[in-house]
């Protein structure tokens, strides 16, 4: 798998190729929010995330990943405008399927895919949250998103009750939405929900909704 560094407008981003890319090709893409101990400016800390160094490890990682880095002194919230800029233009580009565009993120991620995912939702056919929350008044609007949340259920950091309460909301909505707790983890519900294929395998069955 190939990196490359590069910039949209501000923000700057990795792009993961997947193997035997070829430009003429579409793929799934994935946009990775990463959690606050990678914010900085130094994008060797976001290839270093546990979601690429786990992830590198698969025979078969079929997707482009594409993941912003927040500064030190940022989250994802001051750089929403942006952010969502970003996730417009990502489904543009042509060696993107429109139609398999995931979103995912752990921690300040998590919260960060639970507020993208709300605010645009017609860019996403399926989200996983990790450990995060979110503005559960809010959730209905991902009643054509599926959703599968990941969460520890010795979480001090960001209470499991954070996912459940999305979860329940999204699904009394008339959604998709499946919570998994890790009962003995603590925050980090990510690293176990990274080695698991099935966590991807499940996001290439999903194929954004058309009205």
């Amino acid at each position: 798998m190939q990196f490359h560094q590069e910039r949209f407008q501000s923000l700057p981003y990795v792009l993961r190729y997947p193997d035997a890319y070829h430009e003429a090709h579409r793929y799934p893409l994935i946009l990775f929010l990463h959690g606050a101990g990678t914010r900085g400016d130094d994008p060797g800390m976001v290839v270093n995330n546990p979601f690429f160094t786990i992830t590198g490890a698969y025979e078969d990682f079929p997707f482009l990943v594409a993941a912003p880095q927040c500064r030190a002194d940022e989250t994802w919230f001051d750089r929403f405008e942006t952010l969502i800029a970003f996730a417009e233009y990502l489904v543009t580009r042509p060696d993107v399927d429109p139609d398999r565009v995931y979103l995912m993120g752990a921690s300040m991620g998590g919260y960060g895919t639970w507020q993208l995912a709300m605010s645009r939702p017609d860019l996403f056919a399926a989200i996983i949250p990790i450990c995060g929350g979110g503005m559960y008044w809010n959730a209905a609007r991902l009643r054509d998103v599926p959703v599968r949340a990941f969460h520890g259920g010795r979480d001090s950091t960001v209470l499991v009750a954070e996912s459940e309460r999305m979860a329940e909301a999204v699904r009394r909505a008339g959604g998709d939405a499946e919570l998994t707790v890790y009962p003995e983890n603590g925050h980090d519900a990510w690293t176990d929900t990274y080695h698991n294929p099935e966590v991807f395998a499940w996001l290439l069955r999903q194929c954004k909704r058309h009205a």
